[in-house]
């Protein structure tokens, strides 16, 4: 069962001890948002106000943002804004790659908002990326977090043809709550894109992440499990959904450590390869150990 916790009387839900994390700055956080600024880059850390950027930029890593900062879609849960969609920077591919340089990351994960404006989704403006920081950090892993493309095949095997070593797309959460908390999105559709990745190349790494808290139900989640690992999934994140401000879709629940422990213990008895799952784990979040363990490397 979930822990219930104590709601304050307007019935907002108190958050309790564990998910207080204090924030702080040091010398690897100002030298990656200068980089950032220098190099007209966007990371989903600061788009999105991941809980753990201070953390990641201090370890002088971070998940890139390409293709702008406005999405086209308007998902419930999302800090991102969203709106008419800026003009992609033909200089970003280079740009990314450069930082990744600079940063001496080994491990690059590179995300992006929602494009449904372009033909293609933007897979080729990720294709470009991935084959920049090849070019320029020969020794360094990929990891792409993509949006559905809208459903094209075409887009996928423009992504995949690039040869990314992780190939990930988020389900988020439940299929019963897809219509609250990402309207113009589709469950069926996200499986079916874990799906074609294996098909299209087994041998590409695949990823997928949801939230917790949003009221889904313990059989949806374990039923999410089986769906993914029928489709190919090999790692699985699962963290707790913080709602990102009033105007957002509200917490409904803050599952408890043991809760998370007992889903990590489900999934990997499921066989996926890969799984983080505890309240500030976020999709990219300690991705290059996720890929290694997903591996069985050290």
């Amino acid at each position: 069962m979930h822990h219930r916790l104590p709601q304050k009387s307007g019935g907002e839900i108190v958050r309790p001890p564990w998910l207080r994390k204090r924030l702080a700055s040091g010398k690897g956080v100002n030298e990656v948002n200068r980089l950032i600024s220098r190099l007209s880059l966007s990371t989903v850390c600061q788009e999105a106000r991941c809980p753990n950027q201070v953390e990641c930029f201090k370890e002088r890593t971070a998940t890139f943002l390409i293709m702008g900062k406005i999405c086209t879609r308007n998902c419930a849960f999302c800090a991102i804004d969203h709106g008419r969609p800026e003009e992609i920077d033909p200089n970003e591919p280079i740009n990314v790659a450069l930082a990744v340089l600079e940063l001496h990351i080994k491990y690059a994960v590179v995300t992006s908002v929602t494009r449904d404006d372009l033909l293609d989704g933007g897979a080729k403006h990720y294709a470009k990326t991935t084959l920049e920081i090849k070019r320029l950090n020969p020794g360094t892993k990929i990891e792409l977090l993509i949006p559905d493309l809208k459903g094209s095949l075409d887009a996928l095997n423009t992504v995949i043809s690039s040869c990314p070593d992780v190939l990930s797309h988020n389900l988020e959460t439940v299929p019963s709550l897809y219509r609250y908390i990402r309207r113009r999105a589709d469950y069926n559709g996200s499986i079916q894109l874990i799906r074609n990745v294996k098909l299209i190349d087994p041998n590409t790494v695949t990823k997928s992440g949801i939230m917790l808290g949003l009221g889904e139900k313990v059989k949806e989640v374990l039923d999410l499990f089986d769906a993914l690992k029928e489709a190919g999934c090999d790692i699985l994140t699962i963290g707790q959904y913080l709602q990102p401000s009033p105007d957002h879709y509200p917490v409904m629940e803050y599952i408890h450590p043991s809760m998370f422990k007992f889903y990590e213990n489900e999934a990997r008895e499921r066989g996926f390869k890969g799984v983080a799952s505890s309240p500030f784990v976020r999709s990219s979040y300690r991705a290059d150990k996720l890929f290694r363990e997903g591996l069985g490397v050290n």
